[in-house]
């Protein structure tokens, strides 16, 4: 994307409105998402992480093995995990979270190639560094490529994967979010770009998609987008450099990447990994369907669906983290 992605940057004013509103870590901020019994984030170590001349960062919480790594979607970061993480930490695990290279505190080279091989190799750095010899990918919306490709290419270090609202191969009621589907069209990916150099109509996007996810959904879910989701995509957006570059890369490539995907899905089966799918009902775009078809492709693949939306740990951490527990 080049050059072109680098307009997807908020100008000064906007940051300092939006980053007055971004807690570090969402337990800070506290809320009704809040795990009983937690007030922070657990302690953990911070690692940057060599990537190719460039640097990942990462979170590490002490305890016991299997370690759960877990994998962040677009246009979002590891702070999706920072309700789960104490609930999984309280049991004694050990934890692994961190941020993909364009997202976060991670470094968002100019005119890096971003997308979803890319990924890939920032999961396969991670572990190789953090000489992580037994792991369970937790992977949410695009983090779900990362996760399942690394299964395939090291099968003998996977404990188990779980997926939450993910997707992988083409599935029949898979619905790409309309920003997403902006950028991923060829025919439509000039229009965006150009929407996106304004900062107004890049601001309208996103919320325009914020209510999009909100659509028939309870209270209880529109308050976590309203108040935890949206101020970190936004201030993903806001910060400097910004994510931008790396989302409209990664839309661009999500065709291609599900068309690689398509001619490996059958090999899942082969895999024998314990697999579990934990599911948020009210997501209108990664919904049951896709669950339900990402289920068929592994063997012995358990699913349990809660009344979440499409971020099912921040809606509902204890139960997420109970059935990552009970399994692994």
């Amino acid at each position: 994307m080049g050059a072109a992605a680098a307009l997807l940057v908020l100008p000064p004013s906007t940051r300092a409105k939006v980053d007055k509103h971004q807690p570090e870590n969402l337990l800070s901020g506290g809320g009704a998402s809040q795990p009983k019994g937690t007030d922070s984030i657990p302690p953990f170590l911070e690692h940057r992480v060599p990537r190719e001349g460039h640097f990942l960062y990462a979170r590490e919480y002490k305890g016991e093995g299997p370690t759960f790594v877990l994998l962040h979607g677009y246009p979002d970061n590891l702070h999706i995990y920072d309700l789960l993480i104490p609930v999984l930490v309280a049991a004694g695990r050990h934890v692994v979270a961190f941020d993909f290279l364009g997202f976060g505190a991670s470094d968002k080279p100019a005119g890096g190639d971003y997308g979803f091989r890319q990924q890939l190799g920032d999961l396969h750095a991670v572990v190789d560094f953090l000489k992580l010899n037994s792991i369970v990918p937790v992977a949410h919306d695009a983090g779900g490529v990362a996760a399942i490709n690394f299964t395939m290419a090291k099968p003998k270090s996977i404990a188990g994967l779980v997926l939450l609202n993910t997707f992988y191969a083409d599935a029949p009621t898979l619905r790409i979010p309309e920003l997403i589907e902006l950028f991923s069209l060829p025919q439509t990916r000039a229009f965006g770009l150009a929407m996106a150099s304004d900062p107004k109509e890049l601001a309208f996007l996103l919320r325009f998609q914020q209510l999009q996810f909100e659509i028939g959904v309870p209270q209880a879910q529109i308050d976590v987008i309203d108040k935890l989701v949206q101020p970190l995509i936004f201030n993903n957006f806001a910060q400097q450099p910004s994510a931008g570059p790396a989302f409209a890369a990664l839309a661009a490539d999500l065709r291609p990447q599900v068309a690689i995907n398509n001619q490996r899905v059958n090999k899942l089966a082969e895999l024998g990994i314990p697999t579990t799918i934990v599911w948020g009902k009210s997501d209108a775009y990664l919904n049951v369907g896709v669950a339900q078809d990402l289920a068929g492709h592994f063997k012995g693949a358990t699913v349990h669906l809660l009344d979440a939306g499409h971020w099912p740990q921040l809606d509902l951490p204890e139960d997420v983290g109970r059935y990552l527990l009970a399994e692994r």
